[in-house]
């Protein structure tokens, strides 16, 4: 009987040390491409939602333009 016991809370102790599964649900949002758009609000004048080319050039004149530190200090 005590060796029951003993097992039964060994068993206990056990399980509440577990780790739950770290899957994505069924009611999971899937994201959509950066480029789909995003409210008009913060969209920059010249930039077309959906467009990826348009998306893609928007990226590289903000490098170009205001990430660059050679082009800011000349």
């Amino acid at each position: 009987m005590k060796h029951t016991l003993i097992f039964v809370a060994a068993v206990l102790a056990l399980a509440a040390c577990t780790e739950k599964p770290q899957t994505i649900g069924s009611n999971a949002k899937v994201d959509a491409a950066a480029y789909q758009g995003a409210t008009p609000v913060f969209s920059v004048p010249g930039w077309k939602p959906g467009d990826k080319v348009s998306w893609e050039q928007q990226l590289k004149t903000r490098l170009q333009n205001g990430q660059n530190d050679y082009n800011r200090v000349n």
